[in-house]
Parts: C-alpha cells; sequence; structure tokens
C-alpha cells in the first residue's frame, strides 16, 4: 500500500468507478480499493457461450440522458435502442390482450392516486392501489422487480421521486453493461480483495485503514453498499451516526436472474413474457436477449427470497415457462446459472428503496463531511436511485467536489 494519495475511492462499483476516473483522467494521485474480487459491484456480466448476460443490472435506463450511454458509444460498445419489450406478451400467452390492457389501466390509476398523496405524510406505495383491484397482484410483482420490494414496502414519495424522473427510453448493451462499467475502470490504481475497516478523519489527513494496511489521504469517497454501513463493517472516527442511521433506512431489494440456456427457440430476439400476470409471485421473462439462445428470467423481492436456493429459482422458472410454453419445453429448457444477490458478500442485495416515511435519507447519506468525506452510489442519488447511471452521477459529484476543493 503505498504512503500517501490525494484521494482515495472505497467501493469498486460503478459510483466508485466514475468518481476514480474522473480523479485520475484529471490527474490526480487516486487509489480505489474494492473488498471484492472484481470490479463493477452490481454490475456483472457472464459469457454464456457466444452469449454475454448481465446478471446484475443491464439496462440503460432513461438512456438518452445516461452517462453510460455516451461512454458505452465513445468505448465502441454496442448500444441497442429497441430490446426492451416488457409491454408486451408474446402471443398473449397466459395474458389475454383485454386483461393486459386493463392491467395498464390499473398501473396508470395507482400513479395518479401516488401523486394525489405525495402533498400528504409518506406512506406505502400500496396506498395508492386500492385492497380490491383486481390487478393489485400484478401491481406487486412489478414493485418487486423495479424496487426489489413488495409494494407496501416502498415509501410512496421515493417512488415518485424516480417515477417523475425516468423516461421511456430503456437501451442495452450488447456486450453487457457489467463489461462496459468494469471497462471504465481499465488503468486505474486498484487494489483487489482489499476490505476497508476503519476511517480516521480526525486529524489534518484522513486515515484509510484496511486488510491491505492504512493510507493517509486528501479526501475519501465512500461508495460501497448501504448495508455495508449500517451493519457497522467500516468504523468512522470519529463516529458518523446519521450516516449508519440513514444508510439502514435505505435497504436493499432483491431481483435475483435465472439464466437458460434454450434448445431450438422458435421466439423472435428480445421477446418477453410475464409469467402470471395475476400473482405477485411471478418472473418476468426475456427470451432470446440479442437473438442468443437464453432466457433471463427475473424475479424481484419476496419472491426470490423465498426461493432457497438457485436450484429451486431455477425450478421455479421453468415451470412458469412451461406452463405457458407447453410441456414438451420441460426438456428444453437448461438452467445455467442463478443470481443470490442478497448472500453476495460486501454487497448484500441489488438495489436501494426507502423505507416509508425516510425518502429523505438519501441527502443525508449524501451529504459530505468536512468537504473532504464523501459518499456516492445509487442510494446517494435524489431521483436516479436503484441504477447504474445514478452511482454513476453521484460518483462523479464527489469527484468535481474533491477537484474544486483542490483548486
Amino acid at each position: 500500500m503505498p504512503a500517501g494519495a490525494d484521494a482515495v475511492i472505497v467501493g469498486g462499483g460503478a459510483a466508485g468507478i466514475a468518481a476514480a476516473r474522473q480523479l485520475h483522467d484529471a490527474g490526480r494521485d487516486v487509489l480505489l480499493l474494492e473488498a471484492g474480487d472484481r470490479l463493477g459491484g452490481r454490475a456483472h456480466s457472464l459469457a454464456i457461450g457466444d452469449a454475454v448476460v448481465d446478471l446484475g443490472c443491464g439496462w440503460l435506463h432513461s438512456a438518452r440522458r445516461n452517462s453510460w450511454t455516451a461512454i458505452a458509444r465513445a468505448r465502441g460498445f454496442t448500444v441497442a435502442t429497441d430490446t426492451a419489450r416488457w409491454g408486451e406478451q408474446w402471443r398473449d400467452l397466459g395474458f389475454p390482450r383485454a386483461d393486459h390492457q386493463a392491467a395498464n389501466a390499473a398501473r396508470e390509476r395507482m400513479t395518479a392516486a401516488a401523486h394525489a398523496l405525495a402533498t400528504a405524510p409518506d406512506r406505502a406505495l400500496g396506498a395508492a392501489v386500492p385492497p380490491d383491484e383486481r390487478w393489485r397482484p400484478l401491481l406487486d410483482a412489478i414493485s418487486r422487480f423495479a424496487n426489489g420490494a413488495a409494494i407496501d414496502d416502498v415509501s410512496l414519495h421515493d417512488w415518485l421521486a424516480y417515477e417523475d424522473a425516468a423516461t421511456e427510453d430503456n437501451w442495452a448493451v450488447r456486450e453487457g453493461y457489467g463489461t462496459l462499467i468494469a471497462d471504465h475502470a481499465r488503468g486505474l490504481p486498484v487494489r483487489l480483495g482489499c476490505a476497508v475497516t476503519r476511517v480516521d478523519h480526525r486529524g489534518a489527513r484522513i486515515r484509510v485503514e484496511s486488510d491491505g494496511g492504512a493510507i493517509e489521504t486528501a479526501a475519501v469517497v465512500i461508495a460501497v453498499p448501504t448495508p455495508i454501513l449500517a451493519r457497522g463493517a467500516i468504523v468512522f472516527d470519529p463516529p458518523l451516526p446519521d450516516k449508519i442511521d440513514a444508510a439502514a433506512t435505505l435497504p436493499l431489494g432483491v431481483a435475483d436472474k435465472v439464466m437458460l440456456r434454450v434448445d431450438r427457440p422458435d421466439w423472435p430476439a428480445d421477446t418477453h413474457l410475464m409469467g402470471n400476470p395475476y400473482s405477485a409471485d411471478t418472473a418476468s421473462h426475456r427470451l432470446s436477449p440479442f437473438g442468443f439462445p437464453v432466457i433471463e428470467s427475473f424475479l424481484g423481492g419476496p419472491t426470490a427470497d423465498a426461493l432457497e436456493d438457485s436450484d429451486a429459482a431455477a425450478a421455479f422458472v421453468i415451470d412458469e415457462l412451461v406452463a405457458l410454453l407447453g410441456g414438451e419445453w420441460r426438456a428444453r429448457l437448461h438452467p445455467v446459472t442463478a443470481t443470490r444477490w442478497r448472500h453476495e458478500p460486501w454487497i448484500g442485495g441489488s438495489y436501494s428503496h426507502a423505507a416509508i416515511g425516510h425518502a429523505g435519507a438519501r441527502a443525508v447519506l449524501a451529504a459530505p463531511v468536512d468537504a473532504r468525506l464523501f459518499f456516492a452510489g445509487e442510494a446517494c442519488s435524489p431521483h436516479d436511485f436503484s441504477t447504474a447511471h445514478g452511482a454513476f452521477a453521484s460518483g462523479s459529484a464527489a469527484a468535481r467536489a474533491i477537484l474544486d476543493r483542490r483548486g
């Protein structure tokens, strides 16, 4: 470990990489410390034969204003603008067109009701959906996909902050979003397997203690998932109880994926199926992303948490697909891998949602300390949380503040 640096970045996900890249390219002496054995954090691409799939974040949400879109194009990645077909049900299997339209209308009613409640004290998003709403189970399933949590566990105010800022341009990177984010760290000074245990910010310089030793620095960016902060894995001296409390009220929901290899798929590329639109416990299935013979099945919230292991998750999604496609398909679907983000060391989930009554915790977590200790990550974003571009923006803001501070 070097004796000192202009800045130390703690956490090698999208936010940490963004901060380190900006500081490095501005000529600063920066060091990126990552507790795990790879960069990217909750962005992780995997090759399955000729296919590349994303085990973590996979969509350039709000793509036209998403910083990763320009980075992808500048670095020669392939950005596809027409692959998100969540609003379709291939051949209307198990979801008649009239029911699909009725479900869309129910979601519009939920959004209108949420806006009507926006000026009232915060409550669960589920308050915007009547208990007798026929499509409440599907709206709950969508919350599990989008928030990693059930509709009654998500802050309405927090949900609206994201919903009102997001746009409908959801694009994809053929080579993998995780590949893109890790590639953005190319050439940066990095230490993997180097968990930070203590940040002493009492003196004129900050002392960062880690598995690899100690280093003194002028500025630190903490870009780790909220469960890591909430459980006190990093000790701050002096303590920062407001940060720990804020992290605890911004828990990570879970969004897991099951990847299947398919024999002789007979659908177009990027086809979509909702497994069971009449249940909250269901999966969203992306058939043949980019035309590859693969199915990417998406499970969220309590549905994902209730499945005991990867085998159980694979069995669940195969049963859903066979119910829609027919019994002969069972022999044509082959599990390849499945994620368990809740159990990933140094991560602990997929993306943050605010607990009810705690939408303001994002600003508390994001606020710098003494203009030299900064916090970044998707949970720090006021309206792009749960996304890699929200993480990027927070890391970039921390880097700019460090550059401004140092002239």
